[in-house]
Formats: structure tokens, C-alpha cells, sequence
């Protein structure tokens, strides 16, 4: 079944300290627009309401503006700017590096969804 959705009318609007997420959600696919401020970093300011010690969600993500370290549980470590492509797996942080706002784009499967409501 073919399916069409904009991000102009998200299904979802999630708030937390220093960013916001909008997401449109479609058979097997979360699609969704992250904006983070200056000083936002995922263990302060997501932690809390994710329940774990890292991020648990995939990423597969375009970077449209700005720039974000990336720290893995196993120690490596990259930073992504403006028209990068990356892919995250589970068990990471992540934080905004200098003083310009981050705007992603991410599409991540359902499990994306099910893991920030639930966890």
C-alpha cells in the first residue's frame, strides 16, 4: 500500500531540554525532523525520560544544519556536520558542538517509535 505523509502535519510532536522532535509515522518507517539546541546533549536531556544509559535507537540520518559529536559505548567517536549521511546503532550519546542549532533528519524502522514511548 502505498503511503504519503508531510512532516508540515506530524503525527507526533515529542519536547525535551534544549530540543524537539517531530515525527511522521508509516509502515516500518519513522521518519522525523530532530532539532537540538546549543548546549543540548542526548544523557541530559534524554536520558531521564529513555530509562537507559545510552541511546538504544538506530539512527540512519542527513544532517541539514549544524554539527554533533557522537560517542559509542565502545569508545569510538565521530562528529557529524551539515551534509553528512550517517547511521548510529543502539548504545551511544550524542551532544551538539558549538553554538549553532542541529537539524537532523531521521529515518529509523517502527522499533524507533515502540522504544521512545515505552522505554
Amino acid at each position: 500500500m502505498l503511503e504519503v505523509k508531510t512532516i508540515e502535519k506530524p503525527d507526533e510532536r515529542r519536547d525535551f531540554p534544549r530540543g524537539h522532535l517531530e515525527a511522521v509515522h508509516m509502515t516500518g518507517l519513522d521518519f522525523a525532523v530532530a532539532t537540538f539546541e546549543p548546549g543540548w546533549r542526548w544523557s541530559e536531556s534524554v536520558k531521564p525520560l529513555a530509562g537507559t544509559e545510552t541511546c538504544m535507537v538506530h539512527h540512519n540520518g542527513y544532517v541539514v544544519q549544524g554539527r554533533m559529536r557522537i560517542l559509542m559505548d565502545s569508545g569510538q567517536e565521530s562528529e557529524v556536520q551539515a551534509g553528512d549521511v550517517f547511521v548510529c546503532p543502539p548504545g551511544h550519546d550524542a551532544w551538539v558542538v558549538g553554538d549553532e542549532q542541529v537539524i537532523l533528519y531521521d529515518f529509523a524502522g517502527a522499533m524507533a517509535t515502540e522504544y521512545a514511548k515505552g522505554s
